[in-house]
């Protein structure tokens, strides 16, 4: 789930919870809210913990020295 989504299934949550008066026979629109604000919770940390790492990651170890032999370049016409 990536942070957009996460953000869109907290705010479509809050809606439910907080916004919407009406009532669905056998639906409580107060916990399907709940439960889309909890997983998009959840999505958003885990996301941003994703990225965080993920960052980290990209740049690699930077105390490491990595020696190559030189090449040298033969005359191809000798």
């Amino acid at each position: 789930m990536t942070i957009g989504g996460s953000i869109f299934l907290v705010a479509v949550g809050a809606i439910l919870r907080y916004a919407v008066t009406d009532s669905i026979s056998g639906v409580d629109l107060a916990t399907i809210g709940l439960i889309l604000m909890i997983a998009g919770i959840v999505g958003l940390v885990i996301s941003l913990f994703m990225f965080a790492s993920a960052r980290r990651d990209a740049y690699g170890p930077r105390d490491r020295v990595v020696e190559r032999d030189r090449y040298v370049d033969r005359d191809p016409l000798a």
